[in-house]
């Protein structure tokens, strides 16, 4: 498959089949996402891959955390004030994947049952938490989204689909407990990755994009 196509493919895929990957081609998908830039090659992204028991222990924690109202204690603050065209594109996406799920306006049973779909891992087989260093800001933070870019256009590659999920930093203590993590990495947010189940509904859901006049200038002088 070439570049562009998997850029065109790539999708959030919210149902997986209860399939595992073949370790060697998990570890070759990780080895090609390694090749992501990183300002001065610094490599700052620190990811803890979950599967199998580890995976259901913290998903049903993270379940029973959310709903039992338990407020997130995040790393990272979520900012999200989004207004005009942002807001539009907002709720244009939510109501393609609502509208696919069954889920109305005023159906607040419904749009629990999606919160927490998210903490279900929307039943991947694995889930990938996403981390880096807690000295580095926003300039590194950047570096990790361009591999965690590379890693899902790869997935895509090998037939696999992802969703990156931000809701996955709201309980890092959970993380940090399951990995053993002594260094104090802060997590940013995870994906959730394996092979389709086109049955889900969710899995119809299509977005769109604007044209590129709405997010770039060129000029010449």
């Amino acid at each position: 498959m070439g570049l562009v196509e998997a850029i065109y493919r790539r999708r959030s895929v919210r149902g997986y089949l209860d399939k595992e990957v073949p370790q060697e081609t998990l570890d070759r998908i990780f080895e090609i996402a390694q090749q992501a830039p990183s300002n001065c090659n610094v490599q700052p992204w620190k990811v803890y891959v979950a599967s199998g028991e580890l995976k259901d222990r913290l998903r049903s924690e993270m379940v029973a955390k959310t709903a039992g109202g338990v407020a997130p204690n995040p790393d990272y603050e979520y900012r999200g004030d989004f207004v005009d065209d942002y807001r539009r594109r907002q709720v244009e996406c939510a109501v393609a994947l609502y509208s696919k799920m069954g889920i109305g306006r005023d159906d607040k049973e419904g749009r629990m049952r999606a919160v927490l779909r998210n903490f279900e891992f929307f039943d991947a087989p694995y889930i990938a938490f996403i981390g880096m260093d807690p000295k580095f800001g926003t300039t590194v933070a950047i570096d990790v989204g361009m591999w965690a870019q590379t890693l899902m256009l790869t997935m895509v590659a090998f037939g696999l689909h992802s969703c990156p999920m931000g809701t996955m930093r709201n309980y890092p203590d959970l993380v940090r407990e399951a990995f053993d993590i002594q260094d104090g990495t802060r997590i940013l947010f995870g994906i959730s990755f394996g092979y389709e189940d086109s049955q889900v509904a969710a899995n119809e859901t299509r977005t769109t994009r604007d044209p590129i006049t709405s997010n770039v200038e060129f000029r010449s002088s």
